[in-house]
């Protein structure tokens, strides 16, 4: 095996840390990394990155002085995490079972504390004590999109599903054996309406009446904070009573569009070669589709407008809000084309969708790691929620959070 970056970084990390701690720190086992070491196995692409959080720090460390602990289950690339972070948490624990989406994580993120693949694998008892826990479970039971394909497929779907769909009961054995002053979950708006309303039924009987929580929930649109149209129903929950008022929550007072996220395309930003190249980085040709594939594109959204339904590509503008991004796109990208003026429609690059998903931000210094292929991109960040969305979901629990932790705080002084 020839010299290679990865390898480089492998060594100087090694000059820092043992065999055993990078094992530890990236999840893997010890023989793995003396195989890389030894030039027995190529390492990873992912690699590189991960090495760099460990030698210079995660770029979305935790706030200085955490003013709560937080745990991530079914953590995808970290979106919860992020938006919660910003809100003054600290993480102590993550789960995430996708092993590409944990790449991504650890390239972005410090986890000096647990970190878990198989949720259902997870002793609660060993989970770390925390004060919020966050979850997006897998809504692939619940979405039109999941129901419809496992009807046709004549598999059943919801809590029936017990690939998916009871993976809510491990988050329930969790907050039943940790007892958090708090807890934040994620899914889909059609979450609500499944199985004409009894699997939302199912859910809040557990959060409320088995588990003994204050519950209350909304469904919330994305693009009051990126430009797309993202409906996501957000579950909060108190194990005392707190205060907490959905009709307090304030949406931001403008809409973001289109151009805040695209490529400017006017040498104001770096060409990264990947996405965007030239001296006025534009964005690389090869995301712009095919004539093939556009006339395929075209002839689809006319045969099903004949039949009068909407299916069909959705095309962007810079004025314009997209439609929701899903884990599909990399198949051909149709609900969210960008009209160009010359030539074919283009899709979103993996940048493009970092940023409308909220995980770039003008403040950042540096911008969210993606090392992972674009196809991989795409299904992440298609599968992710939307960063400042949440984060002022976090904004708003934080101080019940606070004021149930000052509680604790009293209640264990006098005893």
């Amino acid at each position: 095996m020839q010299e290679s970056a990865v390898y480089n970084t492998l060594c100087r990390t090694r000059e820092i840390y043992s065999q055993a701690q990078i094992a530890q720190r990236l999840s893997v086992d010890v023989k793995t990394v003396k195989r890389w070491e030894a030039k027995e196995t190529e390492p990873p692409s992912y690699l590189k990155p991960a090495l760099q959080q460990i030698l210079f720090g995660a770029r979305k460390c935790s706030v200085d002085k955490p003013e709560f602990k937080f745990i991530d289950l079914f953590a995808g690339i970290g979106g919860l995490r992020l938006a919660f972070e910003r809100a003054g948490g600290q993480c102590v624990f993550t789960s995430e079972y996708n092993d590409y989406s944990l790449k991504t994580y650890l390239a972005n993120f410090d986890c000096e504390h647990p970190v878990a693949g198989d949720i259902t694998k997870v002793n609660e008892a060993e989970v770390p004590d925390h004060d919020v826990l966050l979850a997006g479970f897998p809504c692939q039971p619940f979405s039109l999109a999941g129901v419809s394909k496992k009807q046709s497929l004549g598999r059943a779907h919801g809590f029936a599903c017990e690939a998916q769909g009871t993976l809510f009961f491990d988050v329930a054995r969790i907050i039943r054996s940790k007892r958090p002053a708090a807890f934040m979950l994620e899914n889909v708006k059609n979450l609500l309406s499944h199985d004409k309303g009894r699997t939302f039924e199912v859910i809040l009987k557990t959060l409320e009446q088995e588990l003994g929580y204050s519950v209350s929930y909304k469904i919330i649109d994305g693009q009051h904070w990126t430009p797309q149209h993202r409906e996501r129903m957000v579950i909060v929950g108190f194990r005392e009573e707190s205060g907490f008022d959905w009709n307090k929550f304030q949406l931001p007072s403008s809409k973001p569009q289109m151009s805040s996220i695209l490529h400017p395309e006017d040498g104001t930003e770096s060409a990264d070669g990947h996405c965007t190249v030239g001296p006025l980085a534009k964005v690389n040709p090869k995301y712009t589709l095919s004539d093939k594939l556009w006339t395929y594109l075209q002839n689809y959204a006319a045969k099903h407008k004949a039949k009068g339904n909407g299916f069909g590509y959705g095309m962007v503008k810079p004025h314009d809000v997209a439609r929701t991004l899903s884990a599909r796109y990399h198949k051909d990208g149709s609900e969210i084309l960008v009209h160009q003026e010359s030539g074919n429609p283009r899709r979103l690059t993996p940048r493009e969708c970092a940023r409308l998903m909220g995980f770039d931000q003008a403040s950042d210094k540096t911008q969210f790691v993606i090392p992972v292929s674009d196809t991989r991109a795409y299904q992440q960040f298609g599968n992710s929620v939307v960063v400042p969305m949440f984060e002022a979901v976090a904004q708003q629990m934080r101080p019940h959070i606070l004021a149930s932790l000052r509680t604790e705080q009293n209640i264990t002084a006098i005893q």
